[in-house]
């Protein structure tokens, strides 16, 4: 289960090491016919989410600093488990490790 934390910004929050902060993309809660879906069909999170600061980077196994795989704006798929859930007024982020990530969304 992700821990919660809550924050007056998100300029106030920089990821340390390998860590990555995402906003997951929301469900829409209304089909293109105009069709409004239960709270039960939205409320799993989507896999997909935009990346909003990263960390550095961690040390390697040699010492030298391994920067993360993602950067600032790149889309991402993450995993269905993880994360630490952080607050914003209404909006919601995670924190994830750069290896936890799964994939970069190329368009």
């Amino acid at each position: 289960m992700a821990s919660q934390a809550t924050f007056k910004s998100i300029r106030s929050l920089v990821p340390l090491l390998d860590r990555v902060l995402v906003q997951r993309f929301k469900a829409e809660t209304k089909t293109a016919a105009g069709i409004y879906l239960p709270t039960s069909a939205t409320s799993n999170p989507l896999p997909e989410a935009t990346v909003i600061a990263v960390g550095p980077g961690a040390p390697g196994k040699d010492g030298n600093i391994v920067p993360t795989q993602v950067k600032a704006g790149d889309r991402v798929l993450l995993p269905g488990w993880g994360g630490n859930a952080i607050k914003v007024g209404e909006e919601e982020y995670y924190l994830f490790k750069d290896h936890e990530i799964l994939a970069k969304i190329e368009e």
